[in-house]
């Protein structure tokens, strides 16, 4: 049995607050900027469904679906380029996005 390949996580974007919204939507969140806990440009590699060292919990928790089709061969049917896929964690003030890579 052939092991499961692995999957490039890539950090494409760190969104601030101020490019979503004309007002914060919640009064008791001040000062809030772009996620600190990665870096646009950032690459993280998956092997066997563990969390990359430095990843941040919280957006694995979100992506972590989506690495497991990746490294279980499925690919996302609205996208024409095969083992590869976007997704963001779920933080609604400061979203990251994410490119993954199944790397064959």
């Amino acid at each position: 049995m052939s092991s499961m390949p692995n999957v490039k996580i890539t950090v494409l974007r760190r969104l601030d607050p101020s490019e979503l919204f004309d007002e914060m939507p919640v009064t008791h969140v001040r000062g809030v900027k772009a996620c600190d806990r990665v870096e646009d440009g950032q690459e993280f590699i998956v092997k066997g469904l563990d969390m990359p060292e430095g990843f941040c919990p919280p957006a694995w928790v979100a992506i972590v679906g989506n690495v497991r089709t990746m490294m279980f061969g499925g690919n996302m049917p609205w996208l024409k380029e095969k083992g590869t896929t976007i997704t963001c964690c779920t933080d609604g003030l400061r979203p990251v996005i994410f490119k993954l890579e199944r790397m064959e």
